[in-house]
């Protein structure tokens, strides 16, 4: 059976803070309300866009929620169209691959990008051929729903025992372990080494070698 690593991408693969805080103030603003501070704007990356703009706008109704989830998808197109998007790997992710590849790993992602948010990332870093599965929010119920490592095992001709959700997200963890997979955390991500662990996580990676070991334990 595959062995199936399946990675989270912001914050686990990219540094895309900056594009998402940026693109929320003006999704807020452009309707009327005060941006968020931007520690809560990180904390709910991960989550499809629509449910993480709910939490940050707990008391308002689902029209109010649409139309900024529109503004933002909209802000964040034209950011790309000018080239202003900037999501740089983090240091050791390239290696990381190469090694998992050379152990026979297979690769994929599990985020809660879209389709069209991931694949832009993915070919501006040159990885498109590296994931044999792409799961993302444009297809699946928000994490921690279960849905997208399921189909990602089916796909990778994995199992369960075999599959490993490396995110840096309680969500992450919540929905690895909603899926019966192995939640690995890393550090270098949006919510604390506490919050991985407390949502399932069986360990929190400090380095990509770290990552590497913790896999093939």
């Amino acid at each position: 059976m595959n062995k199936l690593a399946l990675f989270d991408c912001d914050g686990t693969m990219v540094d895309s803070q900056a594009n998402i805080c940026a693109s929320m103030d003006q999704a807020f603003k452009a309707n009327g309300l005060m941006p968020p501070d931007h520690h809560h704007t990180r904390r709910i990356v991960g989550l499809s866009l629509k449910e993480a703009i709910r939490q940050l706008l707990p008391d308002q109704d689902d029209a109010l929620v649409t139309a900024v989830t529109q503004s933002y998808k909209d802000g964040f197109f034209e950011l790309r169209q000018q080239g202003g998007v900037q999501e740089p790997l983090y240091d050791g992710l390239l290696g990381l691959i190469d090694r998992l590849e050379g152990d026979g790993w297979m690769l994929g992602v599990a985020t809660g990008k879209s389709d069209r948010g991931l694949n832009h990332c993915l070919e501006v870093h040159g990885l498109s051929k590296r994931f044999i599965t792409l799961q993302t929010a444009d297809r699946h119920p928000s994490k921690p729903h279960p849905a997208m490592v399921e189909l990602a095992i089916l796909e990778a001709g994995a199992a369960v025992e075999t599959t490993a959700m490396i995110g840096d997200t309680s969500f992450d963890m919540a929905m690895g372990v909603n899926a019966g997979v192995r939640p690995i955390g890393v550090d270098w991500g949006y919510h604390d080494s506490d919050e991985l662990l407390s949502a399932g996580a069986h360990i929190v990676a400090a380095t990509m070698d770290e990552l590497y070991e913790t896999l093939n334990q």
